[in-house]
């Protein structure tokens, strides 16, 4: 795998927890070890972007999703192939 940033981890986690999930399959889903999940996860908490909700089940939160949009867009973006545009003068 590929290196990856510490945003692209994030929205994977946040990914995986949408619509509520175990600490195993986030786990599994961002290809993270538990020490690392555990890291992430009170991060997450900590800045609202993900909640513990009974039955040991994490959720992403309402600014969670805000985030992955945005990530999304951004990714967009970037992977959109760049056009020559012409500038004109006047």
């Amino acid at each position: 795998m590929k290196y990856r940033s510490r945003t692209e981890i994030v929205a994977m986690i946040l990914d995986a927890a949408n619509g509520g999930a175990t600490k195993t399959k986030i786990m599994y889903k961002a290809f993270l070890s538990y020490a690392q999940l555990k890291e992430y996860l009170s991060v997450l908490i900590e800045n609202d972007l993900i909640e513990y909700i009974e039955g040991s089940e994490y959720k992403t939160t309402q600014k969670g999703l805000v985030f992955l949009k945005m990530n999304n867009e951004i990714e967009e973006l970037l992977a959109t192939p760049t056009r020559n545009y012409k500038t004109t003068s006047n």
